[in-house]
């Protein structure tokens, strides 16, 4: 454990209003240095919250119940704004899902990438411009000293994805977090996307919890899997063990309904609503418990 970038132990969340209702039940995942975790589960299974709860940015609605965020031995839960704001970018990088929304519109990309470096690493705006120029070459930006002077809007989905991932890199921070970073982009660009952060990780050793609903990008990119519904994991471990046999019903499910490239005449099969009916009832149930010995 000690070892690890992340580890979150037995960690429950709740809403501030109705605490004996679960978001995150019982939810511990470790990430190894150099590990690229991934997260995968429905809409509303509790990705993004596992995510934020990490980050420190849960809605105020949301109360951490439980549990423990360690990140390279320290604990996160309880920590305050000004020794958080110290990490985020430094230490813990986010990509975001939408890179439209995620940069600002008014402002040109080099004031943008450089920010983060003069405020964590205490550079002049000459250096912090430089290692810039030096990111987006990293990425695969052609003639990045135009691509610096320009305006969000004037830039392509994939080129927004990519100085995105530049800025995660910006300051060699220990883990990102990497929020379906590849949900607004069309399938090439996806694929594209996928080969850098590799290349990215791969040069850099950083660690990443990889959020996404998607099994098929998992497999393209992560050594490691949790896999969760109704706020709880249900099945963790290294992703060609699970991908070779799954042990749960649900995971199972999830790949009986995720298409193959290489069998393009597959029926798919929804995932059954028995599976889901039993899973309901173990949240239920695991809430109910908590209620009754608290």
């Amino acid at each position: 454990m000690s070892d690890d970038v992340l580890n979150i132990h037995h960690l429950h969340a709740s809403l501030a209003q109705a605490p004996n209702c679960g978001i995150l039940r019982d939810v511990s995942l470790s990430i190894a240095p150099g590990d690229v975790h991934g997260l995968v589960g429905e809409s509303g299974a509790g990705k993004s919250m596992i995510a934020k709860a990490v980050l420190g940015i849960l809605p105020s609605a949301v109360t951490l119940t439980e549990g423990s965020i360690h990140f390279q031995g320290r604990n996160l839960v309880g920590l305050d704004e000004r020794s958080y704001r110290s990490i985020l970018g430094r230490d813990i990088s986010l990509i975001p899902q939408d890179p439209l929304s995620a940069l600002n519109p008014t402002r040109r990309i080099d004031a943008q990438m450089t920010d983060v470096m003069i405020l964590h690493m205490g550079w002049n705006m000459a250096r912090a411009r430089a290692h810039a120029l030096d990111l987006l070459n990293e990425v695969h930006i052609r003639d990045p000293e135009s691509v610096l002077r320009k305006y969000p809007h004037e830039l392509s989905g994939g080129m927004r994805q990519r100085i995105l991932i530049a800025v995660a890199f910006a300051c060699e921070p220990k883990l990102i977090i990497a929020d379906e970073p590849t949900t607004a982009l069309d399938v090439t660009v996806q694929k594209q996307i996928l080969r850098l952060l590799r290349e990215m990780r791969d040069r850099h050793g950083t660690s990443i919890l990889f959020v996404t609903h998607d099994l098929g990008v998992v497999a393209k990119i992560c050594n490691t899997l949790s896999v969760i519904h109704s706020g709880m994991i249900v099945e963790q471990g290294a992703i060609a063990d699970i991908m070779a046999a799954p042990k749960h019903a649900f995971t199972r499910s999830l790949f009986a309904a995720t298409p193959r490239y290489d069998r393009p005449a597959d029926t798919l099969v929804p995932v059954p609503q028995n599976v889901v009916t039993a899973l309901k009832n173990q949240a239920a149930a695991f809430d109910l418990h908590r209620k009754a010995s608290s």
